[in-house]
């Protein structure tokens, strides 16, 4: 039986002084130990990233007072995903993987927070196994989608609307060796639109199965012009790129994430055009619609790591409060365990969504939050009710 009920949770700022975040909501900032948590450091407020500014990789001591430790620093940074920074699932302890520009070339890294040890690559990086990464063209987005694209390569030239040499990559994170695995030609021949021979067109969002042996992605096309809405396909594909089945094709779908192997949680509308969490079962095709009496907007969901908990957020109301949010799978009982301010003048690319994320053993909750006048990071500790 569902319920909603409200139990609000002390939010403890884990930085402090000029603007802190993370990013995206579908990575883990803890690393195997819990002592770190990843963060990005910058001087901007208010505004887009000039291609010169900065973003300081950094990592939090929790067991040293939250102490703040300077990393790296990278010129490849978005307000919505970062730099991607994330602990490497090969070395969840000690390494970390992110993306960085030299000049006109976007780049991965991977460095070793102790050691200092750095390892370039040739691509930029979206989602990665332990073996392989997801890539796709950062200066392409910057055009079709600042939100999420990269400053450093001029947006000014339009990119053509959907090249064979542009779409998703595979990388291997070991030999750097990369390919083309789905192009947006191939995407634009599927159920060709006019839209998309007037547009350039996308992909975004790509993510791994758990188990690494697929991807999922969106494809995007602008419906009129980049000022109005766009059109968004959602796609699954075998990890070589084989196997390309499109799962959703209704105009409208947003955020996503892997409930298991076989079933992705996301929100989009649904057979009657109503916009829902959609819960899809890639062995048999089946949708089925979840939680329509409790969820009344898009978030960015996340499953706990046992996978009993959903953990989501909403965009600003009309009072302009975001809602943190923790439901328990299997009854649909939703928690309402925090309420933030955001101003609206940070409404568009430069919004400060709470995207949030567990910690490893699904005991805590990382956002991002601007309720304090400043980007900082918050943790909350979900303990009690994810354990009682």
């Amino acid at each position: 039986m569902s319920s909603t009920e409200t139990r609000h949770l002390e939010a403890v700022p884990i930085t402090e002084g000029g603007h802190h975040f993370f990013g995206y909501y579908d990575k883990c900032p803890w690393n195997a130990s819990g002592r770190y948590h990843l963060g990005l450091k910058v001087d901007v407020y208010g505004r887009q990233p000039n291609a010169d500014e900065a973003a300081i990789i950094g990592m939090i001591d929790t067991e040293d007072g939250n102490r703040w430790i300077e990393l790296t620093r990278s010129y490849a940074w978005s307000w919505q995903q970062g730099t991607m920074v994330q602990w490497l699932p090969s070395d969840p302890e000690s390494s970390i993987i992110y993306n960085a520009r030299d000049g006109a070339d976007f780049y991965s890294e991977i460095l070793n927070v102790h050691t200092g040890e750095r390892r370039r690559l040739p691509r930029p990086i979206y989602s990665v196994t332990e073996t392989q990464a997801l890539s796709l063209n950062f200066a392409r987005l910057a055009y079709t989608r600042p939100d999420c694209g990269y400053a450093g390569l001029s947006r000014a030239e339009q990119p053509p609307f959907h090249p064979t040499d542009d779409g998703v990559w595979t990388m291997d994170l070991e030999t750097g060796e990369s390919r083309i695995v789905v192009d947006l030609e191939r995407l634009s021949q599927i159920d060709n639109t006019p839209e998309m021979e007037i547009w350039p067109t996308w992909v975004n969002h790509l993510t791994w199965s758990p188990d690494g042996s697929k991807f999922v992605f969106l494809h995007r096309y602008y419906r009129k012009d980049p000022k109005r809405h766009f059109s968004t396909r959602f796609y699954v594909a075998n990890a070589d790129g084989s196997g390309l089945v499109k799962l959703h094709d209704r105009t409208y779908f947003s955020h996503y994430c892997f409930a298991s192997n076989r079933v992705i949680l996301g929100h989009g509308n649904d057979e009657h055009g109503k916009k829902n969490y959609i819960l899809f079962d890639l062995e048999d095709g089946s949708e089925t619609v979840y939680g329509d009496d409790i969820f009344q907007s898009d978030g960015h969901c996340t499953y706990s790591p046992d996978g009993e908990w959903l953990l989501t957020d909403t965009y600003p109301d009309a009072d302009r409060m975001q809602t943190l949010i923790l439901c328990h799978v299997a009854t649909k009982r939703r928690i309402d365990i925090g309420r933030f301010s955001a101003p609206r003048e940070l409404d568009g690319p430069i919004r400060c969504d709470l995207h949030p994320r567990f910690n490893r053993d699904g005991t805590k909750v990382s956002i991002d939050s601007v309720h304090s006048g400043a980007r900082q990071m918050y943790v909350l500790d979900v303990a009690d009710i994810v354990r009682g």
